[in-house]
Protein backbone atom coordinates (compact mmCIF):
# COMPACT_ATOMS: atom_id res chain seq x y z
CA UNK A 1 0.00 0.00 0.00
CA UNK A 2 1.35 4.20 -1.13
CA UNK A 3 2.20 5.25 1.77
CA UNK A 4 0.78 8.86 0.98
CA UNK A 5 -2.75 9.17 2.56
CA UNK A 6 -4.17 11.14 -1.23
CA UNK A 7 -3.97 7.90 -2.52
CA UNK A 8 -6.27 6.04 -0.49
CA UNK A 9 -9.92 5.57 -1.75
CA UNK A 10 -12.42 7.51 0.58
CA UNK A 11 -15.60 5.76 -0.66
CA UNK A 12 -16.30 2.89 1.09
CA UNK A 13 -17.06 0.68 -1.62
CA UNK A 14 -14.84 1.35 -4.12
CA UNK A 15 -11.79 -1.36 -2.95
CA UNK A 16 -14.48 -4.12 -2.87
CA UNK A 17 -16.04 -2.96 -6.47
CA UNK A 18 -12.44 -2.96 -8.37
CA UNK A 19 -11.94 -6.73 -6.90
CA UNK A 20 -15.86 -7.68 -7.90
CA UNK A 21 -14.82 -5.93 -11.59
CA UNK A 22 -10.91 -7.72 -11.90
CA UNK A 23 -12.05 -10.54 -10.11
CA UNK A 24 -8.22 -12.52 -10.42
CA UNK A 25 -5.61 -12.00 -7.73
CA UNK A 26 -2.03 -13.38 -6.80
CA UNK A 27 -2.19 -14.80 -2.91
CA UNK A 28 0.71 -14.67 -0.98
CA UNK A 29 1.74 -16.59 1.97
CA UNK A 30 4.97 -18.53 3.77
CA UNK A 31 5.88 -21.78 3.95
CA UNK A 32 8.69 -24.12 5.13
CA UNK A 33 9.99 -23.51 1.71
CA UNK A 34 10.02 -20.09 1.51
CA UNK A 35 7.39 -17.41 0.40
CA UNK A 36 5.46 -18.56 -2.34
CA UNK A 37 2.23 -16.88 -4.97
CA UNK A 38 -0.09 -18.47 -6.61
CA UNK A 39 -2.44 -16.45 -9.34
CA UNK A 40 -6.77 -17.76 -9.34
CA UNK A 41 -9.74 -15.99 -10.03
CA UNK A 42 -11.75 -15.15 -7.31
CA UNK A 43 -15.00 -14.40 -5.49
CA UNK A 44 -15.57 -12.10 -2.59
CA UNK A 45 -18.67 -12.70 -0.61
CA UNK A 46 -21.43 -10.33 -0.60
CA UNK A 47 -21.06 -8.68 2.70
CA UNK A 48 -17.26 -8.09 1.45
CA UNK A 49 -15.69 -10.04 4.41
CA UNK A 50 -14.82 -13.34 2.86
CA UNK A 51 -12.84 -14.08 -0.38
CA UNK A 52 -12.97 -17.25 -1.81
CA UNK A 53 -10.38 -19.09 -4.85
CA UNK A 54 -9.26 -22.54 -5.66
CA UNK A 55 -5.51 -24.02 -6.93
CA UNK A 56 -4.55 -26.84 -8.19
CA UNK A 57 -3.49 -29.26 -5.64
CA UNK A 58 0.14 -29.48 -7.23
CA UNK A 59 0.60 -25.59 -6.57
CA UNK A 60 3.65 -25.01 -4.25
CA UNK A 61 1.16 -23.22 -1.47
CA UNK A 62 -1.74 -25.09 -1.81
CA UNK A 63 -0.72 -28.00 0.61
CA UNK A 64 0.64 -25.29 2.90
CA UNK A 65 -2.49 -22.37 2.92
CA UNK A 66 -5.08 -23.99 5.47
CA UNK A 67 -5.28 -22.06 8.31
CA UNK A 68 -2.30 -19.75 7.18
CA UNK A 69 -2.57 -15.50 7.46
CA UNK A 70 -2.49 -14.71 3.56
CA UNK A 71 -1.85 -11.89 1.66
CA UNK A 72 -4.05 -11.58 -1.70
CA UNK A 73 -3.73 -8.33 -4.16
CA UNK A 74 -5.88 -7.70 -7.18
CA UNK A 75 -4.44 -5.38 -9.27
CA UNK A 76 -6.52 -2.81 -11.81
CA UNK A 77 -4.78 -0.96 -14.87
CA UNK A 78 -1.52 0.49 -14.35
CA UNK A 79 0.79 3.03 -16.94
CA UNK A 80 4.08 5.16 -16.68
CA UNK A 81 4.21 8.47 -15.97
CA UNK A 82 6.56 10.55 -18.03
CA UNK A 83 8.95 13.20 -16.02
CA UNK A 84 8.49 15.49 -19.15
CA UNK A 85 4.45 15.44 -19.21
CA UNK A 86 4.72 18.41 -16.20
CA UNK A 87 4.26 21.31 -16.34
CA UNK A 88 8.01 21.95 -15.00
CA UNK A 89 9.89 19.39 -15.91
CA UNK A 90 12.76 20.42 -14.31
CA UNK A 91 10.98 19.81 -10.52
CA UNK A 92 9.44 16.32 -11.55
CA UNK A 93 10.43 12.70 -11.84
CA UNK A 94 9.10 9.71 -13.69
CA UNK A 95 6.35 7.84 -11.90
CA UNK A 96 3.50 5.05 -12.03
CA UNK A 97 -0.46 5.48 -12.00
CA UNK A 98 -2.01 1.97 -10.67
CA UNK A 99 -4.41 0.64 -8.84
CA UNK A 100 -3.95 -2.52 -6.45
CA UNK A 101 -6.18 -3.92 -3.71
CA UNK A 102 -4.42 -6.15 -0.75
CA UNK A 103 -6.67 -7.85 1.52
CA UNK A 104 -5.22 -10.14 4.29
CA UNK A 105 -6.65 -12.63 6.31
CA UNK A 106 -6.74 -15.95 7.82
CA UNK A 107 -7.36 -19.10 4.92
CA UNK A 108 -9.35 -21.96 5.68
CA UNK A 109 -9.83 -25.14 3.37
CA UNK A 110 -13.47 -25.72 1.47
CA UNK A 111 -15.15 -29.19 1.76
CA UNK A 112 -16.43 -30.79 -1.60
CA UNK A 113 -19.64 -29.01 -1.65
CA UNK A 114 -18.12 -25.40 -1.21
CA UNK A 115 -15.71 -25.99 -3.74
CA UNK A 116 -18.34 -27.16 -6.36
CA UNK A 117 -20.86 -23.79 -5.09
CA UNK A 118 -17.71 -21.52 -5.66
CA UNK A 119 -17.08 -23.20 -8.88
CA UNK A 120 -20.92 -22.33 -9.75
CA UNK A 121 -20.60 -18.59 -8.55
CA UNK A 122 -17.48 -18.64 -10.63
CA UNK A 123 -19.21 -19.33 -13.97
CA UNK A 124 -22.24 -18.14 -13.15
CA UNK A 125 -21.00 -14.16 -12.74
CA UNK A 126 -18.84 -14.61 -15.67
CA UNK A 127 -20.92 -16.27 -18.43
CA UNK A 128 -23.20 -13.30 -17.73
CA UNK A 129 -20.47 -11.43 -18.48
CA UNK A 130 -19.18 -12.59 -21.72
CA UNK A 131 -23.18 -12.88 -22.91
CA UNK A 132 -23.36 -16.58 -23.47
CA UNK A 133 -26.88 -17.59 -23.94
CA UNK A 134 -27.56 -20.23 -22.87
CA UNK A 135 -24.91 -19.56 -20.37
CA UNK A 136 -21.98 -22.99 -19.60
CA UNK A 137 -23.21 -24.67 -16.54
CA UNK A 138 -21.40 -27.63 -15.41
CA UNK A 139 -24.81 -30.23 -15.97
CA UNK A 140 -23.50 -29.62 -19.63
CA UNK A 141 -20.13 -31.68 -18.27
CA UNK A 142 -19.90 -35.43 -18.23
CA UNK A 143 -20.46 -35.86 -14.01
CA UNK A 144 -17.32 -38.23 -14.08
CA UNK A 145 -14.71 -36.32 -15.85
CA UNK A 146 -16.01 -33.02 -13.75
CA UNK A 147 -14.82 -35.34 -11.04
CA UNK A 148 -11.60 -36.21 -12.03
CA UNK A 149 -11.55 -32.28 -12.55
CA UNK A 150 -12.70 -31.06 -8.74
CA UNK A 151 -10.29 -33.70 -7.48
CA UNK A 152 -7.21 -31.98 -9.13
CA UNK A 153 -8.06 -28.70 -7.52
CA UNK A 154 -8.07 -27.36 -3.41
CA UNK A 155 -11.07 -24.49 -2.23
CA UNK A 156 -10.04 -21.80 -0.03
CA UNK A 157 -12.44 -19.04 1.53
CA UNK A 158 -10.29 -16.08 3.83
CA UNK A 159 -11.72 -14.38 6.22
CA UNK A 160 -10.79 -10.42 5.13
CA UNK A 161 -9.27 -8.96 8.59
CA UNK A 162 -7.62 -5.78 6.82
CA UNK A 163 -8.24 -4.25 3.33
CA UNK A 164 -5.28 -1.68 1.95
CA UNK A 165 -6.13 -0.40 -1.28
CA UNK A 166 -4.11 2.23 -3.56
CA UNK A 167 -5.35 4.25 -6.31
CA UNK A 168 -2.55 6.37 -7.58
CA UNK A 169 -3.85 8.27 -10.02
CA UNK A 170 -2.23 11.61 -9.72
CA UNK A 171 -4.59 12.74 -7.18
CA UNK A 172 -1.62 15.12 -5.49
CA UNK A 173 -1.25 17.45 -8.35
CA UNK A 174 -3.62 20.32 -9.43
CA UNK A 175 -6.55 20.03 -11.87
CA UNK A 176 -5.15 21.14 -14.92
CA UNK A 177 -1.83 18.78 -14.16
CA UNK A 178 -3.63 16.07 -14.08
CA UNK A 179 -6.32 16.45 -17.30
CA UNK A 180 -2.16 17.45 -18.93
CA UNK A 181 -1.28 13.83 -17.73
CA UNK A 182 -4.35 12.09 -18.75
CA UNK A 183 -4.29 13.39 -21.86
CA UNK A 184 -0.42 11.64 -22.26
CA UNK A 185 -1.73 8.54 -20.94
CA UNK A 186 -4.75 8.35 -23.02
CA UNK A 187 -2.31 8.93 -26.09
CA UNK A 188 0.14 6.44 -24.54
CA UNK A 189 -2.39 4.00 -24.90
CA UNK A 190 -3.41 3.27 -21.73
CA UNK A 191 -7.06 4.33 -21.83
CA UNK A 192 -8.39 2.79 -18.46
CA UNK A 193 -5.77 4.86 -16.39
CA UNK A 194 -6.67 7.68 -18.52
CA UNK A 195 -10.46 7.58 -17.80
CA UNK A 196 -9.50 6.67 -13.96
CA UNK A 197 -7.53 9.90 -13.35
CA UNK A 198 -10.14 11.80 -14.67
CA UNK A 199 -13.31 9.81 -12.66
CA UNK A 200 -11.31 9.60 -9.67
CA UNK A 201 -8.16 11.81 -9.36
CA UNK A 202 -9.99 15.00 -8.87
CA UNK A 203 -12.75 14.31 -6.99
CA UNK A 204 -12.42 13.83 -3.47
CA UNK A 205 -15.65 12.61 -2.93
CA UNK A 206 -15.51 9.81 -5.37
CA UNK A 207 -12.22 9.09 -4.41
Amino acid sequence: MHPNPAFRPQQDDLAALFVREIGFAAIFAGTPDGPRVAHAPVVLGDDATTLQFHLARGNGLTKHLDGANALVVVQGPDAYISANWYADAAMAVPTWNYIAVEMEGTARKLDDGGLVAQLDALSALHEARVGESPPWTREKMDPNYFGRLTGAITGFEMRITAWRPTLKLSQNKPADERERLAAKVEASGHGAVAHLMRQLGGDKENI
